[in-house]
């Protein structure tokens, strides 16, 4: 197997580990009197909700919010498709749908909550007071701002009317099974979709923290839902959640496990760096190359062949024209500082097919990718002070294009470093 292959092939693992045909089946409730009512949001929600249907021999019914394109065909349980990840007006509306259901159960209901990466733009129902234009409006700051995933969902916790435990208040009193697949550095519930069925420690004081760190500017109504405390959230000792049950059925780790048995199985070692690897992505595609480097050169501190694997969310502070990409930007950033290292290949990627706002999950960097795009007239130094990417890998041709993967545990990414 070429690298090109093995790489590609350790991101399909990566991926098919988390898809929700084989997660979901363990975790399903026992049967019990009442209805089974499920709801959802997240990228995965629609194949989370199709694999329900396939492995449940009762009745059941409910509703499910997924990312447009991400749908699939349900014939007990509907699937909404929604705006990921700024949100929209279809999204504002299957959340108000979905809080009207939660409103019409019972004691003898059981509610089973699949939720994935993404469901915090495709629940979209703000506070009174808030405009869905509000909302879209802080959602573009955050996303360009250079925040964490935790503390752009911290501010959005705090602006919701569904996120942050309300979904779960509002099913009081029926039982609660939420079936997560995270896509967030840590697997914090509070952080995958902002949490709407968990309890949340964070207050309206953090969000504005967060708001100032950044310079963020906030439209009045959602300064006033902040600085008044209006846009407190539920907290896990309310009596409303206690009975609820979370249960995390896919993660960032079990995807890089998957991959590293692919590894194995072509005679690589593969050495998992961490599943939660955060900050600038072209900062931390440095920390990458000086490894890979030092693997390479001086065969510490690992023995090539092997193979660096690492997941988590890094971000992209965007401040040139490009479209942004971390996956692009952490691997631009790896082949400038590898300088066209011989021996050194690399694939990055987001499980969801879907890096930044791009119909593109990652691409390929080979010894010759820096060399290839100067023969082509391309700079990829002028290309990563652009935020550009998507561009330069998409002119070299090796932009990874998945399509919609239906699930989303975060980003892989493999640093292959050859003997």
């Amino acid at each position: 197997m070429n690298p090109r292959e093995l790489l590609q092939e350790m991101f399909r693992a990566a991926i098919e580990a988390a898809q929700p045909d084989h997660c979901i089946p363990p975790h399903l409730p026992e049967p019990r009197t009442g209805r089974l009512v499920v709801i959802g949001a997240g990228k995965a929600s629609a194949a989370m909700a199709r694999a329900v249907e396939r492995h449940w021999q009762g009745p059941l019914s409910g509703l499910v919010v997924t990312r447009y394109g991400y749908a699939v065909p349900c014939e007990r349980i509907e699937i909404v498709e929604a705006a990921h990840p700024v949100p929209d007006e279809a999204g504002m509306t299957a959340a108000r749908r979905i809080m009207a259901l939660a409103q019409e159960l019972t004691a003898d209901d059981t509610v089973l909550c699949l939720i994935s990466g993404g469901g915090s733009a495709l629940l979209a129902l703000p506070l009174d007071g808030i405009t869905l234009e509000d909302k879209q409006a802080v959602n573009r700051a955050l996303l360009a701002s250079g925040a964490t995933i935790s503390e752009m969902n911290c501010v959005r916790r705090h602006l919701s009317a569904i996120k942050g435990g309300r979904l779960a208040a509002a099913c009081h009193p029926a039982k609660m099974i939420t079936l997560l697949i995270s896509d967030v550095p840590g697997d914090n519930p509070c952080d995958i979709a902002s949490g709407p069925t968990v309890g949340d420690p964070s207050t309206c004081d953090d969000a504005l923290a967060i708001v100032r760190r950044y310079g963020i500017a906030l439209p009045g109504a959602v300064r006033e839902v902040l600085e008044s405390g209006r846009g407190e959230s539920v907290k896990p000792d309310d009596p409303r959640l206690a009975d609820c049950v979370t249960r995390m059925i896919a993660t960032p780790q079990m995807a890089l496990e998957a991959a590293a048995s692919v590894a194995r199985a072509a005679g690589i070692t593969p050495y998992i760096l961490g599943n939660g690897i955060e900050g600038e992505a072209r900062d931390v595609g440095k920390v990458i190359a000086g490894i890979a480097r030092q693997v390479a050169e001086y065969r510490q501190p690992f023995l090539p062949p092997c193979v660096l694997l690492s997941g988590g969310e890094t971000t992209v502070t965007v401040r040139g024209q490009g479209r942004g990409g971390r996956n692009v930007e952490f691997l631009l950033s790896l082949g400038l500082a590898l300088q066209g290292l011989a021996g050194v290949h690399a694939i990055a990627g987001d499980t969801d097919g879907v890096d930044g706002q791009e119909e593109i999950a990652g691409a390929l960097l080979t010894p010759d990718t820096l060399e290839r795009a100067w023969q082509s007239g391309i700079r990829p130094m002028d290309a990563l002070q652009n935020n550009d990417g998507h561009g330069f890998f998409g002119a070299l041709g090796d932009a990874v294009v998945t399509g919609p993967t239906l699930t989303n545990v975060n980003d892989f990414r493999a640093v292959l470093v050859l003997d």
